[in-house]
């Protein structure tokens, strides 16, 4: 029997939490609530969820603080649920750690589409075989393994979300091809993102903290236009 994926509901208003509760589990996912910040780290020792759903605005340890506590210690996804709209309140969350950001009121069944997306892109188990198609990008000190979500560099395992992976996979995989911010928003988000085109900008700032330029290839930036993975030859 396939065990359900879990989800972590952190929000300080009850009635929404149950709301939230209730269409996930109408879907077949298993779901937990906690009304604070401080109840979150030890929900993940006990529930140890596949996704949290964090709202911002909660007592005590706001969401923010929440997001840092919970990426310092784990890889799992994160979508922040706010009433405020604000882009700089975005970008931060972005900048935290989240994968995705969501306004409230929002559409119930665009969060269960969400929440299914991040989900499917994060395997944190994934099942191997010997005839899987292997997606694996490698370069001289940089291994990048879409299959199972994995990052090597310089011999150490780095952890990152699943968008920071795939922005990082997609780029690796068209070595100095140039991708403006759109098409990149395009091909690891799917849809015209709330956040707008500086998410991508978040994600790579993100990945240049990990990933630092290294002799044969690096991240470079295309004043005016994008991104590319950049590879030196000889």
């Amino acid at each position: 029997m396939v065990s359900k994926q879990k989800i972590l509901i952190v929000d300080d208003d009850n009635n929404i939490a149950e709301l939230i509760s209730l269409y996930l589990t109408k879907e077949c996912f298993e779901t937990l609530i906690v009304n604070d910040g401080e109840s979150v780290l030890p929900a993940m020792e006990s529930f140890s969820p596949n996704l949290i759903l964090l709202d911002i605005m909660l007592p005590g340890m706001d969401g923010y603080q929440v997001c840092r506590e919970v990426r310092a210690r784990y890889s799992v996804p994160i979508i922040m649920l706010s009433a405020k709209g604000e882009v700089f309140d975005k970008v931060l969350g972005l900048e935290l750690g989240a994968d995705d950001y969501m306004e409230k009121p929002f559409d119930s069944k665009e969060l269960v589409a969400r929440a299914k997306a991040v989900l499917r892109r994060y395997r944190s188990t994934p099942q191997a075989s010997e005839n899987a198609n292997v997606k694996c990008v490698e370069y001289q000190d940089l291994s990048i393994n879409l299959t199972n979500y994995s990052v090597v560099y310089m011999g150490h395992s780095v952890d990152m979300p699943p968008k920071e992976l795939e922005l990082l996979y997609f780029l690796a995989s068209s070595p100095n091809h140039v991708f403006t911010r759109e098409q990149l928003l395009d091909q690891i988000w799917g849809y015209e993102y709330i956040g707008d085109t500086r998410t991508v900008d978040v994600h790579i700032k993100r990945l240049r903290e990990k990933i630092k330029d290294h002799a044969n290839w690096k991240i470079s930036t295309i004043w005016g236009i994008g991104y590319k993975f950049e590879v030196r030859n000889g």
